[in-house]
């Protein structure tokens, strides 16, 4: 039997391991990036692990995300990651020069690699046939300090496209359709690998956007095989070097098969509050819009863009609505300015923003209260924009503009030539890429940027209440929110925690402080979004650990681990509603526990009660929590698994 192409690239780069499905593997790593969001996390753990220089190929620190300086606090983290990457031998990309999945799929991904990333959407690398994997912070220290990524083997589900998308339709709609089927957490334990004669029919660029947006199923990566597309993608942005033909064998083994058929498939929308609320557009057509965002690491490419400007010539936005447009990244922006397709855009009425993040993070454009917001975004958790009661809609860019000029939802118009002619040559904006130079090595850390905290060695016992009891698909957005007034204190972990779970309580961290510490009791899907750390280094500060859930979603459950904090889940999911806030809960022989075994008891001292509760947790990930965290551990390995 043969074999799938996310079996070859792990087979490629394995390091131990046996590539039996849920089995701990190690896999050497060519790339890495980071973003500002999460990247001091990441160079602080660098610094701690006292490196000289990273082992990977080629490793970038892209600055997307926290780009409104409206303090010291953004422009300091700047500078730190920028001394840090001088120092250990990272590209530096400038605030400006574009969001890190849009660049990085420009200028650097490459078919057959394996790329770690410390942002959950790094697999829109996987359009470029590059194993991508979104990873906590920490794990994304380790590959640049000693060059692996340990985790365990993925199962591979294949979606096999056929036909070809109806004019006004677009990757985002496929993807949004494999969410309608498959939920939020639908992928995890799975790599999504494409196949069918339907791909040749797609971009490069339509593949960014469904593997980006793979992350919200919960996948631990999505891939695309490398073809003539891929060829001629990479010979317009002056790389043709790179390309390497790569795809599945003709008679490859796949745990899960779904077939989609592209000429079927009309534009669609997520509704509130989750990605997977999935509807035809013509289902809510006429709803009044009061804003709409263009743009992010979903849907910001150059054809995107092109395509609204082409919907927007000659027109005028909707006096009633705010219009965003936000560019991939500096190249684009340019050949827009240059082209006349950003005149067209301004002329609309519309506002264009820097190349970054923006809005989809929460930083800037918060809609009014009550607001209907389109968003081409990848996200629609509830107060992820800023505004806790705006309803946030995800579309693609051709739904957005047309409901721009009209000012309400509106399909696209199916008589509107959307053709895009790409151009022979992208051409190169590297003005905002600082590459190390080897002759300065201090690094410079503002007064916001905390030490990153270190857990501490595993007890014999915890006793501790139930702070907080949540349902399900509680999001990281949740658990450390996000927003131009939270972001620039993700250097700073005692002065975040004040705000950890206000998304859904007001009270966590007094109710931590109050009771010591405590434990998390959770539904499904629990830390279900991005790959912030900070999910897990917030209940860490404050005393969590050990977190109860039903399912965890699969970066979080890791970040936990390599955080020190126990997760464990219900045998009998039943034993969830036995359980409330505030009952004292007590977990014995721990270390035997952690150690060896797949069950352990919990005792419910509140109800004179027992449940059993399962650690589905490596070997590896055991010495992890016994330590107290990955770095500890690491540290004590002092370089063996190098």
């Amino acid at each position: 039997m043969g074999k799938s192409l996310t079996y070859k690239i792990i087979e490629n780069h394995l390091l131990s391991g046996n590539l039996k499905a849920g089995s701990p593997i190690t896999l050497k790593v060519n790339q890495t990036l980071t973003q500002d969001s999460t990247g001091t996390m990441v160079y602080l753990e660098l610094m701690a692990m006292d490196i000289d220089k990273v082992k990977t190929d080629l490793s970038v620190a892209y600055i997307d995300h926290n780009m409104l300086q409206s303090g010291f606090e953004n422009a300091d983290d700047h500078e730190f990651i920028k001394t840090s990457a001088n120092k250990y031998g990272i590209i530096f990309s400038k605030p400006g020069g574009g969001i890190c999945h849009q660049v990085h799929l420009e200028k650097f991904s490459k078919p057959g690699i394996v790329l770690i990333g410390s942002d959950s959407h790094t697999p829109t690398s996987g359009a470029m046939a590059a194993l991508a994997i979104g990873a906590g912070g920490v794990d994304v220290a380790v590959a640049m300090a000693n060059g692996y990524y340990n985790l365990n083997m993925p199962k591979v589900y294949n979606v096999v496209l056929s036909g070809k998308l109806k004019n006004g339709c677009n990757g985002k709609d496929v993807i949004l359709e494999i969410l309608k089927r498959l939920s939020v957490k639908g992928g995890t334990g799975y790599v999504m690998e494409y196949s069918g004669d339907g791909i040749k029919n797609l971009s490069v660029t339509d593949r960014a956007t469904i593997c980006n947006m793979g992350a919200e199923l919960g996948a631990t990566s999505s891939i695309f095989p490398s073809d003539e597309n891929t060829k001629e993608y990479l010979k317009r942005q002056g790389r043709e070097e790179d390309f390497l033909p790569l795809c599945a064998d003709f008679d490859a083994h796949y745990d899960e098969v779904i077939h989609i058929d592209l000429d079927k498939l009309n534009p669609l929308v997520a509704k509130p509050h989750l990605p997977d609320n999935v509807a035809d557009v013509s289902e809510i057509k006429g709803l009044k819009v009061d804003q709409i965002c263009i743009g992010s690491c979903t849907n910001s490419s150059y054809s995107d863009m092109m395509k609204v400007a082409k919907i927007l010539d000659g027109k005028k936005v909707n006096e009633n609505v705010s219009l965003t447009i936000s560019p991939g990244s500096a190249n684009i922006l340019r050949i827009l300015s240059e082209n006349g397709a950003l005149s067209k855009m301004i002329a609309s009425g519309a506002r264009i923003l820097e190349s970054g993040c923006g809005p989809c993070i929460g930083m800037g454009q918060s809609p009014k209260s009550n607001a209907v917001s389109l968003r081409t975004f990848n996200r629609n958790f509830k107060g992820r924009s800023g505004t806790m009661n705006a309803d946030v809609y995800l579309v693609s860019p051709e739904v957005a503009a047309f409901s721009a000029i009209n000012g309400y939802v509106t399909e696209p118009d199916k008589n509107f030539n959307l053709t895009i002619k790409e151009p022979d040559s992208y051409g190169k904006t590297d003005s905002y890429l600082v590459y190390p130079d080897g002759k300065n090595n201090e690094i410079v850390m503002g007064p916001n940027i905390k030490p990153y905290p270190v857990g501490k060695e595993l007890s014999e016992k915890i006793e501790k209440k139930v702070v907080f009891k949540a349902g399900d698909n509680i999001t990281t957005d949740d658990i450390c929110p996000s927003n131009a007034k939270l972001l620039p204190l993700r250097s700073n972990i005692p002065e975040l925690s004040k705000y950890a779970f206000t998304t859904k309580i007001d009270d966590f961290k007094q109710r931590c402080e109050k009771n010591n510490g405590g434990i998390i009791v959770a539904g499904e899907n629990y830390g279900q979004g991005s790959s912030r750390e900070h999910a897990a280094l917030l209940p860490l500060y404050l005393g969590i650990k050990v977190v109860i859930a039903k399912s965890f979603a699969r970066i979080h459950k890791q970040n936990l681990i390599n955080s020190g904090i126990i997760p464990l889940t219900f045998k009998n999911e039943d034993d969830y509603d036995k359980i409330n806030e505030f009952d004292t809960l007590v977990l014995n022989n721990l270390l035997e526990g952690v150690k060896n075994s797949e069950e352990l008891t919990l005792y419910n001292e509140s109800k004179n009660e027992n449940y059993t509760l399962l650690l589905n947790a490596s070997q590896r990930d055991r010495e992890i929590l016994k330590v107290g965290g990955y770095l500890t551990y690491e540290k004590n390995q002092g370089g063996k698994n190098a």
